[in-house]
């Protein structure tokens, strides 16, 4: 395999767990947000009982995403495989 198809696939391994980062983390401060300030979202969502789970959720996902793209991204860059897997 040339050289230059395993740069190009440490990148992009490393664009895509960035995203995965940036999504958790957006997954982190919506969770947040809903558990801090319920209110501002019973417009959206009518049931109060649904927001209290869904803020939780919404924390623990966006956690477990966080650290999936962080660990990827240090994979990718160390060309590690477990932190890959």
């Amino acid at each position: 395999v040339p050289m230059g198809v395993l740069s190009c696939m440490k990148y992009l391994m490393f664009i895509f767990n960035v995203l995965v980062f940036a999504g958790g983390t957006c997954l982190v401060g919506v969770g947040v947000w809903v558990a801090v300030d319920p209110a501002g979202f019973q417009d959206i969502v009518a049931a109060k009982a649904v927001l209290s789970v869904g803020a939780y959720l919404l924390l623990a996902v966006g956690i477990a995403l966080s650290l999936l793209g962080f660990l990827g991204c240090c994979g990718a860059l160390r060309r590690s495989r477990p932190l890959l897997l």
